[in-house]
């Protein structure tokens, strides 16, 4: 068996790479110094990036028009969900209409890719990915999204109402 003769790895390859490496990062911040005005740059938190209008962010479960919760507890978005990330503990409903609903639903957020999976499987329009994005905290486990937070939170003001609840209300005019 023979060995494959390799040529020797020495400073005339490496040497050239790396001072033009140096000369770019040298130049760039040199430009960047004295050109500020033009650097592309937002100043955090005092200007903040607007996005788009189908930008998905944090979760967010709907309520019917009467404030309870949109999810029927059918497993769907957990099923759908790549990261395992949502837990629903169902339960049935005193409310004959009803065949049954969460009585806990979690979100860990930490592990959510935000894909949208979720909001896609559902079929009652009870989750969706809504605009907000800055979740900030000093403990890991208030990144575990509950009911509360995820229907009732302030910045809902209230709840947002299912879109199968516009288009009722759009059928029998009113």
């Amino acid at each position: 068996m023979s060995l494959v003769k390799r040529p020797n790895a020495t400073a005339e390859w490496f040497l050239p790479g790396i001072i033009f490496g140096l000369w770019f990062t040298l130049k760039k911040m040199l430009w960047n110094l004295f050109n500020q005005k033009k650097m592309p740059t937002l100043n955090y938190p005092e200007e903040k990036y607007e996005y788009g209008p189908r930008f998905k962010g944090n979760h967010v479960l709907t309520v019917k028009k009467d404030g309870s919760i949109r999810c029927t507890a059918c497993m769907l978005c957990a099923t759908n969900c790549p990261a395992q990330c949502i837990k629903i503990t169902a339960a049935e409903s005193n409310d004959p209409s009803v065949e049954k609903y969460p009585i806990a639903y979690e979100i860990d957020v930490l592990r959510c890719v935000y894909c949208g999976f979720c909001e896609e499987a559902c079929p009652v329009d009870a989750i969706r990915m809504g605009p907000e994005w800055q979740t900030a905290a000093l403990n890991g486990s208030k990144f575990t999204y509950d009911i509360q937070q995820l229907a009732y939170r302030p910045q809902l003001k209230g709840g947002i109402v299912s879109v199968l609840d516009e288009k009722e209300r759009h059928q029998a005019g009113i």
